[in-house]
């Protein structure tokens, strides 16, 4: 502990003065400016800290809500859990943030940067990788001399800290590790492994910065008797907290995946080749549980999608595909199962094949009213997941464990000021709620644009209507927009009938698209063209900052409304309905005010931004629960006349505008 129970209250009674136009802050960080909001959201922190309880603040953009967290949890004495919604945030936390609070404070904090071991070097894996000398493609080949030599140097292992080898690069499942594949303490390499010596690092430091499917791994590991890093904390702090409700239904639940399978198989063979060439029937079984796996994904002819689990019977090949699998993986476990002895990475393949048996076999038998089994398709992989209903009763039994603070924080946690439908979803039931407005202008600033004669939403022409109605916001913001769709498929076609009409029009603004590069690439060359046109989906949504002229115009397509045919989604909806509830409006309505909240704050992003949010969707207006919507979203002036985006463009041209 940095500080006794004493000093600590001096120093909860300093944070004003902190924060004052004279104070540590002032006089270290350039450009800080006093906001009320931000004074009175760490005093509300500083309170729950003190008081070991559970705060729920709604902190609207600019508010500065990562200082008003930051120093209160520096100045508290006690260990801190930060948890962030991306690896991103968690560096610039990390790297960023948290050292200017320290410098400013003058106070001797120990930090640690937590993430997952697939995000650090496995000592083990890359000599194997050397040894094997087999690759997806020429890169994979290219990249592993830069990766051996980047661990030969480094002291974090981080891969993030490898510029010229892409995060995305195939290269690097074959470098790290996982927990179900790793040796632990039977490595060779376990003394100076870069996981634990970041775990090291995080026991032992006052604050630890980690992402949130870190921290429901560790609450995983913690219930099954491994963790040790939650027990230490006295504070847990989310930042960006309103993806915690998806996030703990996926660690609290169960997948098993069709990837799972074939690396399983892959390991075998490569293991076998080492320890075991003397038994054929081994890469033989590895070979038949690889082809198993893959035929379940084709049972699919779709590229992605989600399926109920009543939905799978329909579908002719996946029964008999699925007893294949379960076939194939009983033969490999069998197989393994006498070679186990003959080396820790064979035993380890036999461990992994035994838990992902009981796993398949538990979700295509258990029929727990509790938790709902679907199938989730991607482009090279199927996930048979089985997620709790609710994670509201497993969360209130993390937090009534022992008495420490917890701090849920997010500019959208709240519809209109309510909080029931989050603390609901969370099980926090004895929170105390706050939210600070943004203290930017965005009645001068902004302006809210729903055309008129838009077709509902569920017409086959909508996106057509929505890339004609928003053709002339472009051109008078001159590019400088980011289109959001709520589905691929619309955000595919909005983006081929913009193309046409840039071609059909003269128009010569750089269009680009979801998945064409990274999100990091994208924003960056979006960034620097300054009069570009980036159509997007579900990723530009959130996460996305863009100061400045280079982004005035977002247009949103629709109400992000969940499909009703999502199985989740709509395994709740009956739930609430069966109990006697209007899953509509506790349910539905609310999550898309939060989601659309996210994306109409993708606009203003600093005190000097001007811009306008156009949202095609009529139901603003034609339904009765619009004006609940419409009373989430920040102050702006708003009109239905296309004259006045025209207008207001009109006075706020590009810099560099002729």
């Amino acid at each position: 502990m940095l500080y006794t129970r004493q000093l600590w209250r001096i120093c909860m009674q300093d944070i004003d003065e902190i924060f004052s136009d004279k104070g540590a802050l002032a006089q270290t960080v350039q450009g800080f400016r006093v906001r009320e909001g931000q004074i009175e959201m760490a005093n509300a922190v500083a309170h729950a800290i003190r008081e070991n309880s559970v705060l729920i603040a709604e902190a609207g953009t600019g508010t500065g809500k990562t200082f008003a967290y930051l120093i209160p949890a520096l100045l508290s004495g006690g260990k801190t859990i930060i948890s962030t919604g991306t690896k991103t945030l968690q560096d610039q936390l990390f790297d960023r943030d948290i050292q200017v609070v320290r410098d400013a404070l003058k106070v001797p904090v120990t930090v640690a940067l937590l993430k997952g071991r697939s995000n650090y070097v496995c000592h083990h894996f890359l000599q194997r990788a050397q040894h094997e000398g087999r690759f997806e493609s020429r890169d994979d080949a290219r990249y592993l001399p830069v990766i051996v030599n980047f661990a030969r140097n480094s002291a974090s292992g981080d891969k993030s800290d490898v510029p010229d080898v892409p995060e995305n690069a195939t290269i690097w499942p074959h470098v790290t590790s996982t927990r179900e594949n790793c040796l632990g303490s039977e490595c060779e390499f376990y003394s100076k492994c870069f996981v634990m010596e970041a775990r090291k690092q995080a026991l032992a430091a006052d604050v630890v910065v980690v992402n949130h499917h870190l921290f429901f791994a560790d609450v995983v590991l913690r219930d099954e008797g491994v963790s040790e890093l939650l027990p230490a904390s006295n504070t847990i702090i989310f930042d960006e907290a309103h993806q915690l409700p998806e996030t703990a239904g996926l660690f609290f639940g169960q997948t098993v995946s069709t990837a799972q399978v074939i690396e399983l198989a892959r390991d075998t063979r490569i293991e076998a080749a080492v320890s075991a060439r003397d038994t054929p029937a081994l890469p033989a079984a590895a070979h038949a549980l690889e082809k198993a796996a893959r035929d379940l994904r084709l049972a699919f002819r779709d590229e992605s999608g989600r399926f109920p689990f009543q939905a799978l019977a329909r579908i002719r090949e996946f029964a008999p595909a699925l007893a294949t699998l379960d076939e194939k993986l009983r033969a490999l476990a069998d197989a393994l199962e006498g070679q186990a002895e003959r080396a820790e990475g064979l035993e380890k393949c036999w461990q992994r094949a035994r838990v992902l048996l009981d796993e398949l076999r538990d979700w295509r038998d258990n029929e727990d009213a509790s938790r709902v089994r679907w199938a989730e398709l991607f482009h090279a992989t199927l996930h048979l997941n089985a997620t709790p209903l609710s994670v509201a009763e497993i969360f209130q039994t993390q937090i009534g464990e022992r008495a420490r603070a917890w701090i849920f924080t997010s500019a959208t946690l709240s519809v209109g000021g309510d909080f029931g439908h989050y603390a609901r979803q969370m099980g926090l039931t004895e929170a105390h709620t706050q939210t600070w407005e943004s203290p930017f202008n965005y009645a001068e600033n902004s302006l809210l644009y729903v055309p008129r004669e838009m077709p509902e939403p569920n017409t086959p022409t909508y996106t057509e209507a929505v890339v004609s109605a928003a053709l002339p916001a472009i051109e008078a913001s001159a590019g400088r927009a980011f289109m959001l769709f709520t589905s691929l498929r619309a955000m595919r076609e909005g983006y081929d009938r913009l193309k046409e009409a840039f071609a059909r029009r003269g128009l010569d603004f750089p269009l680009m698209m979801q998945g064409e590069g990274s999100r990091t690439e994208l924003l960056e060359r979006f960034r620097r063209l300054g009069n570009a046109v980036l159509v997007g989906s579900q990723s530009f949504w959130e996460g996305v900052d863009v100061r400045g002229e280079a982004l005035s115009l977002v247009v949103i397509d629709k109400l992000p409304f969940a499909a009703p045919d999502d199985p989740l989604l709509a395994a709740r909806i009956e739930k609430i309905n069966q109990d006697g509830g209007n899953a509509f409006v506790e349910y539905q309505l609310p999550q898309a005010v939060i989601t659309l909240k996210q994306g109409a704050g993708r606009l203003i992003r600093d005190e000097t931004d001007r811009g306008v949010l156009m949202i095609c969707d009529p139901r603003l207006f034609s339904k009765g629960y619009g004006k609940r919507i419409l009373r989430s979203l920040p102050a702006m002036k708003g009109t239905r006349k296309i004259d006045d985006v025209l207008e207001f463009f009109a006075h706020t041209a590009p810099a560099d505008a002729s």
